[in-house]
């Protein structure tokens, strides 16, 4: 039996990079999966490596800034499988700046998508949940329900150039401790899982023209140069970034019935790295 048989996963962001694999991984243990993104094409394509594995997934794209979406993904899950058991809020991208160069617009959007958007999901969520648990427990059932938000290890300890981004992922600590506590009560696990440097499309190697990606009306720079990154691997005690797909493991530990006495942590998933 796989240990996520029956059940439905919202996972942000799962077009690309660490949320795939999320998505891949949770999939590949038998959740099914309201997969997400900006853009229709990467979402399609996390969708047919779902369907290969055999599991199940549907689609909503959207910007998770945008209001009302939050209640829109979970209308997805509850429309396609009638079920909500795992939260992956994943989504978000780095707009770094020094503080004197930061403009109101970048440091609002690290907030957004890293604060409110993850906020509004999980308050949309909150109705299901409720009535699911209080049913559960009128037969007699427990069962448990995750929630991940991903944060990083900018987030904990902060980084010069990132005062947004950091302020962002510093705030998903005090709601995953907050709703650990609020939560509780229908047997929901609320975790946190900080990332140091995973190799994605935001951290590889600038080697020539600047990566950009387009967010709504903005086009951001990505990558780190190649110097940084050896500076990091030199301090990362496994001596290397980490994959998209041991990111995914990490969050998929908290996901498993072996968390249900785990709530209202921080796991630090960076390699030995901290800063």
């Amino acid at each position: 039996m796989k240990k996520l048989a029956g059940k439905v996963a919202l996972v942000s962001g799962s077009g690309r990079g660490i949320g795939q694999a999320i998505a891949l991984k949770l999939a590949e243990e038998g959740a099914s999966i309201v997969i997400n993104d900006l853009d229709k094409a990467p979402a399609d394509e996390t969708l047919m490596k779902i369907n290969k594995l055999g599991a199940q997934a549907a689609v909503c794209v959207g910007d998770v800034t945008e209001a009302g979406f939050g209640e829109q993904f979970v209308k997805t899950a509850m429309e396609n499988f009638g079920a909500l058991d795992i939260i992956i809020n994943n989504a978000g991208y780095p707009w770094d700046s020094v503080i004197q160069k930061m403009s109101d617009e970048q440091f609002q959007a690290m907030l957004d998508v890293h604060t409110v958007a993850p906020f509004r999901i999980l308050r949309a969520a909150a109705g299901p949940i409720r009535e699911l648990a209080k049913k559960e427990k009128a037969e007699g059932q427990a069962v448990y329900r995750k929630v991940v938000n991903v944060s990083s290890i900018a987030g904990l300890y902060g980084n010069a150039g990132q005062m947004a981004y950091a302020a962002g992922k510093a705030s998903m600590v005090g709601m995953t401790r907050t709703l650990a506590k609020e939560w509780g009560r229908y047997n929901v696990n609320v975790n946190c899982v900080a990332f140091g440097l995973i190799e994605t499309r935001m951290t590889q190697a600038l080697d020539g023209a600047a990566v950009t990606a387009n967010i709504g009306e903005n086009e951001i720079k990505m990558g780190i140069r190649p110097e940084m990154i050896q500076a990091m691997n030199q301090m990362i005690p496994l001596g290397r970034g980490g994959t998209p797909e041991e990111a995914a493991g990490a969050v998929y530990l908290l996901c498993t019935p072996e968390s249900n006495y785990i709530s209202g942590q921080i796991l630090l998933a960076s390699g030995g790295l901290i800063m």
